[in-house]
């Protein structure tokens, strides 16, 4: 058992350390129309934690587990693995102030319909890696990919903002 537990958190480790050390190369390869798209996204506001509804879906390896508009805002998040902890887009300094996102999104969701998620938390990342929802296990051979509009996240779930009508999808996706 104790194995097992190592060798997902290794996986689950060095599969988020591969998506954080590879999105500065990504974001460098973006059109100007995209980066303006981007920078668009994280413009600030004068409620910029003020609540939005996006549109979630959550796609297991066997079908859908969930898909439904949630109305969010960033806060703190507590899952079994993780302990309690903030998720409101100040994560890793991405944000000066308080902004919607995607895993507040998933907790919200969660907490509404009824489901479970679980997530471990990576203090060098200032964030959570999705381990599970409504049972579903990355385990060793898959991982759950955040994404937003179609484009995966370039940074972790608690530090990206969401704005109002965003799509964003938990994807489970195996290595």
């Amino acid at each position: 058992m104790h194995r097992t537990t190592v060798h997902r958190a290794l996986v689950t480790a060095t599969a988020l350390g591969l998506a954080l050390t590879t999105a500065p190369a990504a974001a460098q390869a973006v059109p100007a129309s995209a980066s303006a798209h981007i920078a668009a996204h994280h413009t600030s506001h004068a409620n910029t934690n003020a609540p939005v509804k996006v549109r979630l879906t959550v796609q297991g390896p066997d079908g859908l587990l969930f898909k439904g508009r949630v109305r969010t805002k960033g806060h703190d998040v507590t899952t079994a693995t993780g302990g309690t902890r903030k998720c409101d887009g100040t994560n890793g300094g991405a944000h000066a102030t308080k902004v919607p996102t995607p895993t507040a999104a998933l907790d919200d969701a969660a907490r509404r319909h009824g489901f479970t998620w679980d997530g471990t938390w990576y203090a060098s990342f200032d964030d959570f890696s999705v381990d599970t929802v409504k049972g579903v296990s990355g385990g060793g051979s898959a991982y759950w990919n955040i994404s937003v509009n179609g484009t995966p996240t370039p940074v972790g779930g608690c530090q990206f903002r969401l704005k109002a009508g965003d799509r964003v999808a938990f994807t489970w996706t195996s290595f």
